[in-house]
């Protein structure tokens, strides 16, 4: 087997950033979001649009929901120069795997600057449409024929957890309470109010033991980014690692826990030559409230089934989805990977700290990008 340098061999780094607001965009077009945070990106980073050497654009479901495909061409057609560019799609972790992507391309010297965007446009047709369309990130043989949505699906690994580690209903609401919270200072986050755990608890019920407000919402929204090698910035990617597990939860040996999210952890942390001790701020994929909770143990940060502990007594020096996460700053699929780095820069620059880490992945944990941002004080 391959095994790949440790190490990137040259420094990317994050040269510039902009989004949309997460929420219901009625009057924006998918075009819109997208055009909206290239813009906003390449003003941020100081650079002429023809700067960029390739366009790379993550998007699910805008085919089937907007229709809208061979979003590269349309991408790559907002800049004078038209650079080469591509779309990757990986369910909810496309955006995370388009940075990937990226810096694959950065690492082979064959382009200095790149432009990744992640764009959905969700809202603008019924629920049971966007639904059908997501379970496309599932097993449609194993999961979906079984009448499964993604809901369903965490709602199974939430009854086994609460099993297995006597997580009671008062606890898993705390998830959702503090990401609330801190949405509430986010201007760009879907919802910005806080909601006690006990609204949390008695919201209308999803999928056993899942509540309504377990739930990450639909969401319009675009996030992009510019990562170079050519320019630099206070801010590296320090590492960027992905991973893949089986599609279906049926082929797995345990529903509380991910494999691919501990393995991607595991060779970021080796690439970034850093420990668990050195990460500040963390942004995680918390679709759903449990999720948050098994991502932070497979992460390495709490031991299985003590994940909660970070949300019953937070530590003072690890912020855990600050931004809100996806429960309350909003998930428009393909957008999220982006916007966590976006965030983690801007968490890193308040606090003056030196490591954050983006966790993403897409279907039930099948897909998994870790990213480490370095910020140089």
């Amino acid at each position: 087997m391959y095994n790949p340098p440790e190490r990137m061999p040259q420094d990317i780094f994050l040269i510039g950033a902009g989004q949309t607001r997460f929420c219901e965009q009625w009057d924006m077009s998918l075009r819109d979001l997208i055009e909206a945070s290239v813009t906003a990106a390449i003003t941020d980073a100081k650079l002429s649009a023809i700067d960029i050497d390739m366009v790379i654009v993550a998007n699910m479901i805008g085919d089937a929901v907007a229709d809208q495909a061979h979003l590269g061409a349309l991408a790559a057609s907002l800049l004078p120069h038209r650079p080469p560019a591509l779309r990757v799609e990986a369910a909810c972790a496309s955006g995370s795997v388009a940075v990937h992507t990226a810096c694959s391309l950065l690492r082979s010297g064959d382009v200095g600057t790149v432009l990744v965007v992640g764009a959905e446009k969700m809202t603008d047709v019924p629920n049971e449409v966007v639904s059908r369309a997501l379970m496309g990130a599932s097993d449609a043989e194993k999961d979906a024929a079984a009448g499964l949505t993604f809901p369903g699906i965490f709602g199974l690994v939430a009854q086994r957890y609460q099993h297995d580690y006597d997580l009671t209903r008062e606890q898993l609401s705390l998830v959702s309470a503090q990401h609330h919270q801190h949405a509430v200072t986010n201007p760009n986050a879907q919802f910005q109010k806080a909601i006690p755990a006990e609204m949390i608890s008695e919201s209308p019920l999803v999928a056993d033991p899942l509540r309504l407000l377990d739930c990450s919402p639909i969401s319009d929204g675009a996030a992009a980014c510019i990562l170079s090698v050519k320019h630099r910035s206070p801010f590296r990617i320090a590492a960027s690692q992905l991973s893949t597990d089986t599609l279906s939860l049926a082929d797995r040996p345990t529903l509380t826990s991910f494999s691919a999210t501990k393995e991607a952890a595991q060779k970021a942390f080796r690439e970034a030559d850093i420990t668990r001790d050195d990460i500040s701020h963390i942004e995680l994929h918390d679709c759903f409230s449990i999720a948050a909770l098994i991502s932070l143990e497979d992460l390495g940060f709490a031991e299985p089934g003590n994940g909660i502990s970070f949300y019953e007594q937070p530590d003072p020096n690890l912020t855990i989805n600050q931004s809100g996460g996806l429960k309350a700053c909003g998930h428009p699929v393909a957008a999220t990977g982006v916007k966590q780095l976006i965030d983690l820069r801007r968490e890193l620059r308040a606090s003056g700290e030196q490591f954050g880490l983006a966790h993403n992945f897409g279907g039930a944990g099948a897909t998994c990008c870790v990213h480490l941002l370095e910020h140089a004080a």
